[in-house]
């Protein structure tokens, strides 16, 4: 996970890949947008940054309220789906 995590565009084609996969396994865009609401906050909670970008991103996460962590989830699900 550290490899994944130390390059942004890593962790995008990471994020990707599991998205691909949720969906293929039939979860629906909520579920799929709920579990990257768990995801944010476990790293959140567990892993330091690794560059920039996941910087920034912690930033505003902690910014953020939970509704607004949620909007960011499914921002990020959005991001690498493109």
């Amino acid at each position: 996970m550290s490899t994944v995590l130390s390059n942004f565009d890593s962790w995008k084609q990471f994020l990707a890949a599991r998205l691909e996969q949720g969906k293929k396994l039939g979860l629906s865009e909520d579920t799929i947008a709920n579990l990257a609401y768990e995801i944010g906050s476990f790293l959140d909670e567990r892993v330091d940054p690794k560059n920039e970008e996941q910087r920034v991103l912690k930033e505003i996460w902690d910014a953020g309220d939970e509704e607004e962590r949620k909007t960011l989830a499914r921002l990020m699900c959005k991001l690498v789906q493109h």
